[in-house]
């Protein structure tokens, strides 16, 4: 039977896992970033207008922050607070995308969409990624000039001022773009929200640079401007693993085995084939096949697919759709599937031996 994908609302609460490979050990250590990119799941249209609120706050606040910390680099010249400052404003900007991605990610699909624009939440992904290229490239620029021709800091003071507001309005916004990333799914939304809060701990990292001028050190500040850049180069290596594996629907293995383990469990079902699962913006999807008896009627058959989808629904975090295709048993030995044989593809490496088995044609209404 081909399976099915009734599209109808749902009141209750929907949760997925998801995981990237990349560079980020003592990152990760440091800033308790999760493998889960959420936490839970709203209904759509809910989940877009939270973000776009999300991202709008956070805007503000670090546009503030970053204004605040752009008067004392004028005030005091300090090139690591320059890069810190630099950094802030291009984190701030990188809302903008994110704002555009969920309001169109709030569109309905088309006769030309017909998936919808959810895919465009991943691709503000790329441009926020462009984004902390630039703001590491710009900062290690000037703080090699201060190296090569250093100048005078004062106002040392209000440069560690600087840096503790700088700290405290990017942890703000990091812990208010995770909370709302992970209560809608939000893997973008989530992973800028990780991003601010690094920011947090390079503004901490001028407060370091004023106090080694202040000690007699003039080259701490450019030196604390390098490093900050290298910071930001080991954040923009991480957010490209998840963006990249994100594009090309990376999923945590642990979750296909969750996936799989409801399957199995469901009754009425005597095997099952690969599992596939992909995020699409901050939804995840599923298709799989699974096998029943082939003596049973059309409608119980699907009413055993419907039980496995509504369990998937409830137990799989963030899992957004779940098509499902159902596969008759055959008792005299008949191939179901003899018609397609020939189209066939070799099924992965990794994939349980029911994957090789296509779907078959008897449509579940």
């Amino acid at each position: 039977m081909t399976g099915h994908d009734h599209e109808h609302p749902h009141d209750h609460e929907h949760h997925h896992g998801d995981a990237h490979g990349g560079l980020r050990g003592f990152l990760v250590g440091l800033l308790g970033h999760s493998h889960d990119p959420a936490d839970s799941m709203d209904e759509a249209l809910s989940s877009d207008a939270r973000g776009i609120r999300a991202v709008k706050l956070s805007l503000v606040g670090l546009g503030i922050t970053a204004v605040l910390q752009l008067g004392v680099v004028l005030v005091s010249g300090s090139v690591a607070l320059l890069a810190d400052t630099i950094h802030n404003f291009s984190d701030a900007l990188t809302a903008i995308p994110l704002w555009i991605a969920f309001a169109l990610a709030a569109r309905a699909a088309t006769r030309r969409y017909t998936f919808g624009y959810r895919r465009a939440e991943d691709l503000a992904g790329l441009f926020v990624l462009l984004m902390i290229l630039g703001s590491a490239l710009l900062a290690a620029w000037e703080s090699i000039g201060r190296l090569v021709h250093p100048q005078p800091i004062t106002g040392i003071p209000i440069v560690i001022a600087a840096g503790i507001i700088g700290f405290a309005g990017n942890e703000a916004v990091a812990l208010y773009r995770v909370r709302v990333g992970r209560s809608i799914g939000s893997a973008a939304l989530i992973a800028d929200g990780y991003h601010a809060r690094t920011d947090g701990f390079t503004s901490l990292a001028v407060v370091f640079g004023a106090l080694g001028v202040a000690a007699g050190y003039p080259l701490a500040d450019p030196i604390v401007g390098l490093l900050i850049s290298v910071a930001i180069f080991v954040v923009l290596r991480q957010a490209t693993g998840q963006m990249l594996g994100r594009l090309m629907d990376a999923v945590d293995p642990e979750l296909v085995e969750e996936v799989e383990e409801i399957v199995r469990s469901a009754p009425g079902v005597q095997d099952f084939g690969r599992v596939r699962l992909r995020w699409v913006g901050h939804a995840l999807e599923a298709s799989l096949t699974i096998t029943v008896d082939g003596d049973l009627t059309v409608s119980q058959g699907h009413r055993i697919a419907e039980e496995v989808r509504h369990r998937l629904l409830h137990e799989v975090r963030g899992l957004d759709s779940a098509l499902i295709h159902v596969n008759p048993c055959s008792h005299s030995g008949e191939d179901p599937h003899a018609l397609l044989r020939h189209h066939e593809a070799a099924p992965a490496e990794d994939a349980p031996r029911q994957a090789s088995a296509p779907t078959s044609r008897l449509h579940q209404a």
